[in-house]
């Protein structure tokens, strides 16, 4: 049976009362409000529940949800049956024309072949379906409508846009209370909410959706960071460049983002002497100008270029999310040539990189990805057996590190395979955190050359590498995993300095000093508060160590030192000092 866009047919109990549930929804809606055209309706797995698309005469908000969810109870108790019919065709047609259905109908003529068309009545509402449903209204107890945003019918930014309903749905009312909780914790460590709360970051529309803004505390965090990931790779034997972040369109064209990435670059700029300039997406093809600016020997091979570079892509406006996915980002990236029977180690030492950066930033949550190609040909570049061969190397090095993975057919670059570090975020949403690539396209587009031991030119192999990914998706994972409480050597402000009376600002000024001189990040509260007004804020900004200083340590020349958990210490200015210069130094969690 032909696939009608409204949702997979599945035999999952869970996902059909949540399809269920979103006809249910529909059903409401279209009581409530006479004449809001529906569009599509799935059950969906993130975040679990569902959602339908509406087309309202007039707009809602989420003021309106209460008054629409209880509509759906009280539908819900009089147990409506869900009924398939297969219709003929032109009475289908009939049908959704007399309700004004546009879309259904739009469904109906694109989706359907054939004299047969699936729908389901639940009383008076009629829907374009596939089915399975549940038996009845009845069966659906336990679920909540959550939110409300804008979607392009069908995805398309040319169509016109719609209201979407998003809501969750359980068999049981525990289950709806549990994933409520959850949610009400997840909001607590939501990375927009706490980047606001503790001065991180901004969005402004003045700059542009997806353009965030690092405020300082937050370009402190992304400057410890790029120092730890730099250092790092430099004692790898990576040597660093900086590059433009434009190029000529036609080094993307021989790369071959211009034809097949181009639905994520900006246009290019356009100048009267014909010149075109592009914001660029990636940062490879400018490693492999950097490559050619001398001819390589075998003996320079693995040659192992890095840079934090910035790069830019148009992605949607319905798909950008605060730090985690935005249209200006800086990409820890690198890209290695090396020989062909250099290629395994190389992999594997990207691989154990990207482990190391992960346990020191306390990602301990991931899993692994063989992202492969698919079989529409137009999509990749490169000939079958080379694409067999870079992802055995991917599969072989994983195995050999004795790391499990799963397979994403279709997930690939164009360019070749890669590995995948999937992780998820405070709502359990999935993305790529690092990634590790094999390509043997770009060297031969580019026609990368190395003097061969025995005097030949020979091609190259490239692994493109971002063991940390891009700063600001990090950020975002790192302000949840931490709830703002970041390790004592990230976090912005190590210290803050309280004295308990004006009379005492000399002495806590004279222990910043002392702190400032071994590099750690401090601050005076010099405010004419009471201490635990000062205490409190100090708390609220996640503060890894207060310190209170009053007559006693002044007289002694100690600090009475507190940290998050609350333990308390009262010791020598000097010791402390070492006390939290060995904690940043070694990076604890």
């Amino acid at each position: 049976m032909p696939e009608y866009g409204d949702h997979e047919p599945t035999d999952d109990p869970l996902q059909i009362l949540r399809h269920s549930t979103a006809h249910l929804l529909a059903a409401a809606v279209t009581e409530l409000y006479p004449g809001t055209k529906y569009a599509i309706g799935p059950a969906i797995k993130e975040p679990p529940g569902f959602y339908y698309d509406f087309d309202f005469a007039k707009p809602i908000s989420e003021s309106d949800l209460p008054a629409i969810e209880s509509r759906m109870r009280r539908i819900a108790q009089e147990g409506r049956p869900f009924e398939k019919e297969v219709l003929p065709r032109e009475k289908a047609i009939e049908e959704f024309r007399q309700r004004g259905q546009d879309y259904k109908l739009e469904l109906i003529a694109d989706k359907v072949s054939g004299d047969g068309v699936s729908v389901y009545r639940t009383g008076d509402f009629l829907d374009l379906c596939l089915g399975p449903h549940v038996n009845s209204t009845r069966d659906l107890k336990a679920f909540k409508l959550q939110r409300v945003s804008g979607a392009y019918w069908r995805g398309d930014e040319k169509k016109p846009q719609l209201t979407r309903i998003y809501g969750t749905a359980w068999q049981s009312q525990k289950e709806l209370d549990d994933y409520l909780k959850f949610l009400e914790e997840a909001e607590k460590r939501d990375h927009k909410k706490l980047g606001k709360d503790l001065k991180l970051f901004a969005v402004d529309d003045r700059v542009g959706p997806g353009l965030p803004l690092w405020l300082p505390d937050g370009a402190t965090i992304r400057r410890e960071l790029e120092r730890f990931i730099v250092d790092e790779e430099l004692a790898r034997g990576y040597q660093h460049v900086r590059t433009p972040d434009v190029a000529r369109l036609d080094l993307y064209r021989q790369s071959g983002h211009a034809q097949l990435y181009a639905e994520y670059m900006y246009p290019p700029m356009k100048f009267e002497d014909g010149e075109e300039l592009e914001l660029r997406p990636v940062n490879c093809p400018h490693h492999i100008v950097v490559y050619q600016t001398e001819l390589r020997s075998y003996r320079d091979l693995p040659l192992r270029i890095a840079e934090i570079g910035n790069n830019w892509r148009y992605e949607r406006s319905g798909t950008l999310a605060g730090m985690n996915r935005v249209r200006s980002f800086a990409l820890n990236d690198a890209h290695i040539f090396c020989t062909p029977d250099q290629l395994m180690d190389e992999v594997k030492g990207a691989i154990d990189l990207a482990l190391y950066f992960s346990k020191v930033l306390g990602i301990d949550e991931f899993w692994y990805q063989l992202s492969t190609r698919d079989n529409v040909k137009e999509k990749w570049l490169g000939t079958e057996e080379q694409w067999q061969v870079a992802q055995a190397n991917l599969a072989e090095a994983l195995e050999s590190m004795g790391q499990k993975y799963q397979v994403g057919a279709g997930e690939a670059a164009f360019y070749g395979p890669k590995i995948d570090f999937q992780v998820r975020d405070a709502h359990h949403r999935e993305f790529t955190n690092s990634t590790v690539q094999v390509d043997f396209q770009l060297p031969e587009r580019f026609d990368l050359e190395y003097v061969a031991e025995d005097g030949t030119r020979k091609r190259p192999v490239m692994v493109h590498r971002g063991a940390a990914g891009a700063m600001e998706r990090l950020f975002s994972y790192l302000i949840e995993r931490y709830a703002g409480a970041f390790p004592v050597w990230l976090h912005p402000k190590q210290v803050v300095v309280a004295p308990v009376k004006d009379e005492f600002n000399d002495y806590a000024r004279e222990v910043a000093a002392r702190l400032r001189a071994a590099r750690v990040r401090v601050e005076v509260d010099q405010r004419s508060e009471r201490l635990d007004r000062k205490v409190r804020d100090a708390k609220l900004k996640k503060v890894p160590y207060l310190v209170v200083v009053g007559a006693k340590e002044v007289e002694s020349g100690h600090v009475n030192a507190q940290n998050r958990a609350g333990e308390k210490v009262d010791m020598a200015l000097e010791s402390f000092v070492e006390m939290i210069s060995a904690e940043i130094a070694e990076r604890r969690r």
